[in-house]
């Protein structure tokens, strides 16, 4: 795999003690410019449509609420005290020495979310959380849990920002997830850095029998560098996991984001998809995908598109370990074709209007099953971000 200078973090150099922020009781007081960088992650000040909120600001947590029945959203501090520690879950996906990163945050916890259904709950609207960081050279350390009961229902938007003129801070993130039998958990990620910010997420997620995890991560805001590889065990028949990705990567930017999926029980089904855009920056797009059950299928699929000179490496891998799994992959990177520009100038468009049609028709993140408002957002952050690339 390709390394580069910018994976190495000097957690030294960040600020991790600061003071605490205060709460904030209505979101919508918050200066327009902290708005609008909430927004552009995601998350709505209103909360109208929303079944909870949860905002971190810095090293505390700052807005938690819960208005719906069937979902518990607490902070993770006060989730750990409420309930013993939490045995099940905390730590127990994710181990808390498999890094300096992860060491980081077990030794120093500011806060994070605590999600949670009941048992059968179907909870529609969706929960929308956020990460900020306010001030320069800030350090934050996270650890969110969700978990899913068994047949329930949960949306989640999360959104990871810094605030406007934020140039140089460091996000470590620790986060589990449990998606308890015929359970469904959408996870939507939108981040929204600055050029110098360093983000180190570890992520694990383990999916019990007919249970869905479908995650969707958008990046295409300018960041320093990103080392993300979550993972997914899929521990009961017929579970399922889709990873969805769209990266775009500008001058300066270093992206190391991919995903994995563990087949352990027979029927289960793994899908990896990325669409990945360099303007210059460098994207480095792992994805595996293990078949260790039969009958179980995998497909992973990585496509990328060179606009200015920049980076993109493609790791596609499979690995069976039983007769009779079926795994596959398909992997291309490459730059627009001239016909499909000049097809679309014959229509009248530009040259200009007819490479931002194309790319964001490459981008386009149609995900079958999710809710129509998170499918709304995401085009409206291609959309916004395809303007700029043009």
């Amino acid at each position: 795999m390709r390394r580069d200078d910018r994976e190495q973090v000097d957690i030294n150099t960040y600020t991790f003690e600061g003071p605490d922020t205060g709460g904030i009781t209505d979101l919508r007081h918050m200066s327009d410019e902290d708005k609008q960088q909430l927004l552009m992650s995601g998350v709505d000040v209103s909360e109208e449509g929303r079944s909870g909120t949860y905002l971190h600001v810095n090293q505390s947590q700052v807005h938690c609420s819960s208005c719906q029945p069937g979902v518990e959203v607490l902070d993770i501090k006060q989730a750990l005290e409420k309930y013993d520690g939490l045995p099940d879950y905390y730590f127990q996906a994710v181990d808390k020495n498999k890094d300096e990163y992860t060491q980081a945050v077990a030794e120093k916890l500011h806060g994070g979310y605590f999600i949670r259904t009941e048992k059968g709950a179907k909870i529609l609207d969706p929960v929308q959380s956020c990460l900020f960081i306010k001030g320069e050279n800030v350090g934050q350390n996270v650890h969110n849990i969700i978990v899913v009961e068994e047949d329930s229902e949960l949306h989640i938007i999360t959104g990871c920002a810094v605030s406007h003129g934020v140039q140089n801070a460091l996000h470590l993130g620790v986060s589990e997830f449990y998606v308890k039998k015929g359970g469904k958990l959408t996870f939507t990620m939108v981040h929204n850095w600055g050029e110098q910010v360093k983000v180190r997420p570890r992520t694990v997620g383990i999916v019990e029998e007919d249970g869905v995890f479908m995650n969707n991560y958008v990046l295409m805001k300018p960041v320093y560098s990103v080392q993300s590889y979550p993972t997914v065990y899929l521990n009961g028949e017929n579970g399922v996991a889709t990873f969805n990705s769209v990266l775009v990567a500008p001058p300066g930017s270093y992206i190391n984001s991919g995903s994995r999926i563990v087949l352990n029980a027979p029927h289960t089904r793994g899908e990896i998809i990325s669409r990945t855009i360099t303007t210059g920056g460098t994207i480095v797009a792992p994805g595996h995908i293990v078949g260790n059950a039969v009958p179980a299928r995998g497909h992973l699929e990585c496509k990328g598109l060179i606009l200015e000179d920049g980076v993109i490496h493609a790791i596609p891998e499979l690995e069976g370990s039983v007769t009779g799994v079926e795994l596959s992959h398909e992997a291309a990177v490459g730059k627009i074709a001239q016909e499909e520009i000049e097809y679309l100038m014959a229509r009248g468009l530009d040259e200009d209007e007819a490479t931002s049609t194309i790319v964001r028709g490459f981008l386009n993140m149609d995900v079958s099953g999710l809710p129509d408002e998170l499918q709304q957002m995401i085009e409206k952050t291609i959309e916004e971000s395809g303007e700029e690339m043009f």
